[in-house]
């Protein structure tokens, strides 16, 4: 299984209050978002699944890589990629996938760079995942942990570049 992680695009500012999930998307982010998917593209992947974090910044991520990639199935929300999500149930998830698919998963930080540190590194590794970053993992198990090969770690300046 190889693992698409991306965060969500530029939503504007973090807000303490209640309603926060339903940040969506600014218009640069969009933009933004809309080119890495051409970007992507050139990378010539395919995607099986997606699946994202409930909240509303990510979903509008995922809906639009998924409509630049013509996706068919069905954009799969789960609690688990919230950013207080828990990561195991996470891995539950993966676990019941087909193991030769591609997947792209949209959230938030710091849960999808603390994910990727444990899945690459027996130590402490820790990597910053910029808005609109993407990283791809080869996964070689998902239970009881998540455990792979960091294959790509691209920003998203040279995602567009790409496009």
């Amino acid at each position: 299984m190889d693992l698409l992680v991306l965060r969500h695009g530029e939503a504007g500012k973090r807000s303490p209050l209640p309603g926060d999930s339903k940040r969506t998307l600014t218009a640069e982010g969009r933009q933004e978002i809309i080119e890495l998917s051409d970007g992507l593209k050139k990378l010539e992947v395919k995607l099986d699944y997606v699946l994202t974090s409930p909240l509303l910044r990510a979903k509008n991520t995922a809906e639009i890589v998924a409509k630049s990639f013509k996706y068919k199935g069905k954009i799969e929300e789960l609690n688990s990629l919230k950013p207080e999500g828990s990561r195991l149930e996470f891995y539950s998830a993966l676990s019941k996938l087909k193991q030769d698919s591609v997947v792209l998963v949209v959230g938030h930080e710091p849960y999808l760079s603390e994910m990727i540190g444990e899945a690459i590194s027996q130590s402490d590794c820790r990597i910053n995942l910029k808005k609109a970053g993407l990283a791809r993992i080869r996964v070689l198990s998902t239970l009881p942990k998540l455990k792979g090969t960091l294959r790509w770690l691209l920003t998203p300046k040279l995602l567009k570049k790409l496009a």
